[in-house]
């Protein structure tokens, strides 16, 4: 199993609500398994109806990889992108921390960030929404 397999594995383990998962591929075999869940194992989290989805506009910039999102350089500096905030094209929009290396998110076009959907410190996965971005 590829590094990244395992990574987008335990993003849908992590996200599902269930207790324990047993994947078996190629004579390869992975356990995860949550301690102290409380609730009752669930395949999936149910979908919003289609009445209740948040309307979307824009593009949305996704994860590239697994790690921690981080709004700013240090704590002590102003966030990289905020709403509204107009970017040029491969600008950093935020900082991805994966084993203890730091990856820059850069804006795919000059637009106006319309949305940041991470919160600073927050685990994220790979395709995980970023930010919602307008291209001008």
């Amino acid at each position: 199993m590829e590094l990244l397999e395992l990574y987008g594995l335990m993003d849908r383990f992590a996200a599902s609500g269930l207790t324990a998962l047993e994947w078996e591929k190629d004579g390869e075999r992975v356990a995860l398994r949550r301690e102290g869940a409380a609730s009752p194992v669930q395949a999936a989290p149910a979908p919003l109806p289609a009445a209740q989805k948040p309307e979307e506009r824009g593009e949305v910039v996704a994860a590239p990889l697994v790690g921690v999102f981080y709004a700013a350089p240090s704590p002590e500096e102003p966030p990289y992108a905020t709403a509204g905030a107009q970017v040029k094209k491969g600008d950093a929009l935020c900082l991805i921390e994966a084993m203890k290396m730091m990856s820059e998110v850069p804006a795919p076009a000059d637009c106006v960030v319309e949305e940041v959907l991470a919160q600073d410190g927050e685990a994220v996965g790979v395709g995980a929404p970023l930010f919602r971005i307008r291209r001008v």
